[in-house]
């Protein structure tokens, strides 16, 4: 698949949303009288949502978070613009969630040979437009990378799956957008193709 420059350029603030992830303690979820998810710890927002991404993405590397994230962004070679406009909402995964992928996948998908994978990955990670939780509906939503993820919102019990992730934590506010924290990396259909392996050293 060759991925235009549009997504490239939308894929450069994952890096800077994880790091929002990083800094969510200090988060405020977004206004709405009629929040039914569970909140980010109240605190002032005004020093996270008006902040250039590149500024919060230096904060999150060096307080060691979402590391997996960061490494596959670099490894996308999608860190040295942090601050294209959006907006957009990023569903982005723990290290955790990285971890359960067969690490010989996550290995491969590092490699240089297997970057465009590794971008149509991140891009099914982002979809159009800062969509908070409330806002969210059950239904098909097409995503950066062209194929649909399945989001089920279900009120009574206050939870949200994309796919089969579970958002764990909702609606931490961006200048240019919305990320949702979800315990599973989301993988588009028919994935992992054929990855390249790099040869061995003699």
């Amino acid at each position: 698949m060759k991925v235009s420059k549009g997504i490239v350029k939308i894929l450069f603030n994952i890096i800077g949303i994880s790091s929002l992830v990083a800094l969510s303690a200090c988060a405020q979820p977004v206004e709405s009288p009629t929040v039914t998810v569970p909140p980010v710890t109240p605190t002032p927002t005004a020093t996270i949502a008006t902040q250039n991404l590149a500024e919060l993405a230096k904060s999150a590397a060096s307080q060691g978070q979402f590391q997996t994230l960061i490494r596959a962004v670099q490894a996308a070679g999608l860190t040295q613009q942090l601050s294209a406009p959006g907006p957009y909402t990023i569903f982005a995964p723990t290290d955790a969630a990285f971890s359960a992928l067969p690490k010989t996948t996550l290995d491969q998908l590092l490699q240089p040979a297997n970057k465009q994978q590794l971008v149509k990955l991140l891009a099914y990670h982002v979809i159009p437009g800062g969509i908070t939780s409330q806002q969210l509906t059950s239904g098909q939503v097409k995503t950066v990378e062209g194929s649909p993820v399945q989001i089920t919102v279900d009120r009574a019990s206050n939870s949200i799956t994309v796919n089969n992730a579970k958002v764990t934590q909702p609606d931490i506010p961006a200048s240019n957008g919305i990320v949702h924290i979800v315990d599973q990396v989301l993988l588009p259909p028919n994935f992992p193709p054929n990855l390249k392996t790099a040869p061995t050293p003699r």
